[in-house]
């Protein structure tokens, strides 16, 4: 996980960044609102000539939505960042800006609205999508084909917390001209940060960790550069109004602030919870990247801050003792989300239905 002064460097900048990045404005004077304030105009005025940066209508820009892309392009070490109404209209924004006939691999482990978007959503336009074993990335290589544009990485992953190796990845990609996304929804930036690790883009639900509060919807996309691919995210974004609204960018700035804070909590107690369920004798396997027994606790010791605060295990029995598991909880609610203050869990496979993979005992 680095070294302890570069966790130490990593968490002051990150702080500062978390909870002053939205005031950061110029020349501040006494009398300002510490906490700037929401901006429900749809309209604004028009200068006589067109101008830079200039204000016409909230669905295009809203000084809200600008200032949480500021801050979320921030966290990410990115150098712009576009907002979105959820985590899958980012992802659909991903993928549209792609050409019909263009090709992307996917990995086996992957939350399955991603792959539904990508296998049959996005297939009438023209989309090629294929699945391959991405903690293998001989494998990746073995799939890329001549009209390959892009390469999905999810990790952990959704619902299995594989680890994918995002340099090695990465170096895949760069010796085929290849775009690089990860979602980095489970991580969080302030556990992970793929665009130091080689990715292009990096897309999040921000409804989970972001907001943190179960309260809120929203998606974003943070890209390494603004100009190229990401032009046409942009132009996605203002053109199909997929935006948040500017009261969700300013509960969303509010929530950023405490990001740091909860995380940390959040990465204690999924150690102290995986390995007493590691110990557990109605439990057969837990599926942590923080548990030495992860077959990729190694690699993920070398690209993450800490482990985050999302575990999978499989109850001994059926597909009935798992549901039994998840409905006997007073305390823990079942929900199909993850990443609010509350501890919440659920019977996957009831969520995702048919056709899945996931065992039933998960």
């Amino acid at each position: 996980m680095g070294t302890e002064a570069h966790m130490k460097n990593q968490k002051r900048f990150f702080e500062t960044l978390a909870i002053h990045g939205d005031t950061d404005r110029p020349e501040p004077s006494a009398g300002d609102p510490v906490v700037y304030p929401q901006v429900h105009s749809t309209v604004f005025r028009m200068a006589a000539e067109a101008e830079d940066g200039e204000l016409i209508y909230t669905r295009h820009e809203n000084p809200n939505r600008s200032q949480l892309e500021s801050v979320l392009a921030s966290l990410e070490a990115g150098e712009a960042c576009a907002a979105f109404s959820s985590g899958m209209a980012a992802s659909t924004a991903i993928v549209q800006a792609l050409k019909s006939g263009d090709h992307i691999i996917i990995p086996d482990d992957l939350y399955h609205g991603t792959r539904k978007l990508m296998t049959e959503t996005m297939e009438p336009w023209g989309l090629e999508a294929s699945v391959t074993d991405m903690s293998r990335p001989e494998h990746l290589e073995q799939a890329i084909q001549s009209n390959t544009k892009m390469v999905w990485v999810e990790t952990p992953s959704n619902p299995l917390l594989q680890i994918v190796d995002i340099r090695r990845i990465s170096n895949i990609c760069n010796q085929h001209g290849v775009l690089l996304v990860v979602d980095n929804t489970w991580p969080s930036p302030v556990n992970q940060q793929p665009l130091h690790l080689g990715a292009d883009l990096v897309m999040h639900s921000t409804s989970k960790y972001i907001g943190g509060h179960s309260d809120l919807l929203g998606g974003a996309v943070v890209a390494k550069r603004k100009e190229g691919f990401f032009e046409r995210i942009r132009d996605l974004q203002r053109s199909s109004g997929a935006v948040p609204s500017p009261a969700d960018c300013w509960l969303m700035l509010r929530s950023i602030r405490t990001l740091p804070c909860r995380i940390r909590s959040h990465n204690q107690h999924a150690i102290s919870i995986s390995l007493f369920l590691e110990e557990h004798h109605s439990v057969s396997r837990v599926y942590y990247p923080g548990l030495k027994s992860h077959p990729g606790h190694e690699i993920a010791k070398t690209q993450m801050y800490g482990f985050g605060g999302m575990i999978s295990f499989l109850v001994e029995g059926d597909r009935e003792s798992a549901s039994r598991v998840v409905q006997g909880s007073r305390l823990i609610a079942p929900v199909t989300s993850l990443g609010g203050v509350e501890s919440t869990w659920e019977h996957r496979i009831r969520s995702e239905g048919p056709g899945t993979g996931t065992p039933g005992n998960l």
